[in-house]
């Protein structure tokens, strides 16, 4: 599926988010709190905004995605960056490698999202983060009324004319629709590994959520 989208992917996120996603990847590099020379991980990358992100922070980045589609795009984006494909529920990394460890808009697509979040606190650093950025559902009601009418009615039209791909973004609205979020969210991440704390924020009144989970 994200094969058959990787060409016109880039343009689907902004048509369909208004470009809001790129302040939400901004907001996520901010609470990873990285310094210059900080060693990051993107996984299920993409074509590299996130690890785009990191890397204008300053950061030493490394992208993976399991779509080589997609990894070459990354690779047309961001020459400095080293992108290379991996699945995030068996990252080719040693343990305590990084200090920040990201995936954006991807767990949820993850046939074992818990394993995914252990490998990714696995290959951080004691006292480093797991940053995960995914959708989720607005807890007030009246907005997440009108904002699942965008997400059903909309969005699914939206992101077929733009990639000719229907399927796909029908797929990707039900996954978001079911997928855990906030507190639940939180408890699957502390399930999944030894984090000293996680917490998270809201984004746009709760389209998406952004977590952090403080490795032990």
């Amino acid at each position: 599926m994200f094969r058959s989208i990787s060409g016109r992917y880039d343009r689907a996120n902004t048509v369909m988010s208004g470009g809001i996603h790129h302040l939400w990847r901004r907001r996520a590099v901010r609470w990873a709190g990285v310094k210059a020379g900080d060693r990051v991980l993107d996984s299920a990358t993409g074509t590299g905004d996130l690890a785009i992100a990191f890397r204008r922070a300053g950061a030493e980045v490394t992208g993976t995605d399991f779509v080589p589609e997609m990894i070459e795009l990354a690779k047309r984006k961001a020459a400095d960056i080293h992108f290379e494909v991996a699945d995030v529920t068996r990252l080719p990394f040693a343990d305590d490698s990084f200090d920040v460890a990201s995936i954006s808009f991807g767990i949820r697509n993850v046939n074992d999202p818990r394993r995914g979040i252990g490998e990714l606190a696995r290959v951080v650093k004691p006292g480093g983060r797991v940053i995960i950025l995914e959708f989720g559902q607005p807890p007030n009601r009246p907005f997440r009324a009108l904002y699942d009418f965008y997400r059903t009615r909309i969005l699914p039209r939206l992101g077929g004319a733009v990639t000719g791909e229907k399927a796909a973004y029908e797929y990707l609205e039900r996954s978001a629709s079911k997928f855990p979020c906030g507190d639940a969210f939180v408890a699957m991440m502390k399930e999944s590994a030894p984090f000293e704390r996680v917490e998270y924020k809201t984004l746009s009144m709760g389209i998406a959520y952004l977590y952090r989970g403080i490795v032990s």
